[in-house]
């Protein structure tokens, strides 16, 4: 899959990654869902980022652009879905819940030493799981305004130092009242909402490749580890131990 810009169908496959390795940019004419049983898997289309982990999972629909980057040891699960039977009405990419039941589905769905018989009947229940899933608006919108997309550089390349949206703002050649109208008009969320979801994405990932708990809290610019851990555990539901481990 690494070296192809375009495949005609989405592949149903499972495959061990290593952290740092990325799959290039690419796109399928069939709809497909990614998910890693491990690790951390970051989906990049031109419309933003998602990150997909044990307990989400994100879907491309036919079409989309995109590529991926793996954070820590990985068991990379992907599902091909022929465009004509979606389980899934979405036109964008979009995270999903993955409850225990509907982990071990997109597992076993994955598993090349199943019969077809059995695959179908797997992907029968499969179909019915993903319906009535939960979506999760879990995602790094991109940036079309040249300012708002240098502002979001600034934060991202160091989190561990404070940026007020007023210095942010002269930064980057903006009023603050128009750069925080572009945070709620392009994103639809104030700065300090996008800036702590940056922050839980970057978290996810230096806890995926081992860091520990108390060094990712200062490196993603958390005051305190116990309310690193707060944040963390109302926006992943459960604990950065919980998750590094």
């Amino acid at each position: 899959m690494s070296g192809i810009s375009h495949q005609p169908f989405a592949p149903t496959v499972t495959e061990l990654r290593a952290g740092g390795d990325r799959i290039r940019r690419h796109r399928h004419d069939e709809h497909q869902l990614v998910y890693v049983s491990t690790g951390v898997l970051a989906v990049s289309t031109a419309g933003g980022r998602w990150v997909a982990s044990a307990e989400r999972a994100v879907w491309l629909p036919a079409g989309t652009w995109h590529e991926h980057r793996f954070y820590g040891a990985s068991a990379f699960h992907a599902v091909g879905f022929d465009v004509d039977s979606a389980p899934l009405a979405d036109r964008e990419p979009t995270v999903i819940a993955v409850s225990p039941l509907l982990r071990e589905l997109l597992v076993a769905c994955t598993d090349e030493t199943l019969s077809a018989p059995e695959v179908r009947r797997i992907r029968a229940v499969l179909r019915d799981q993903l319906r009535r899933t939960r979506q999760e608006p879990i995602m790094l919108p991109a940036a079309e305004d040249p300012r708002l997309a240098e502002a979001c550089a600034i934060v991202a390349s160091d989190l561990a130092t404070p940026h007020p949206l007023a210095a942010l703002a002269s930064r980057v050649g903006a009023g603050e009242r128009t750069l925080s109208r572009l945070f709620r008009d392009e994103f639809g969320m104030t700065y300090p909402q996008w800036r702590t979801r940056l922050r839980v994405f970057e978290a996810m990932i230096l806890l995926a490749g081992g860091t520990p708990v108390t060094e990712t809290a200062h490196r993603c610019g958390w005051a305190t580890t116990s309310s690193f851990i707060d944040t963390f555990q109302r926006t992943m539901g459960r604990t950065p131990g919980a998750y590094r481990a």
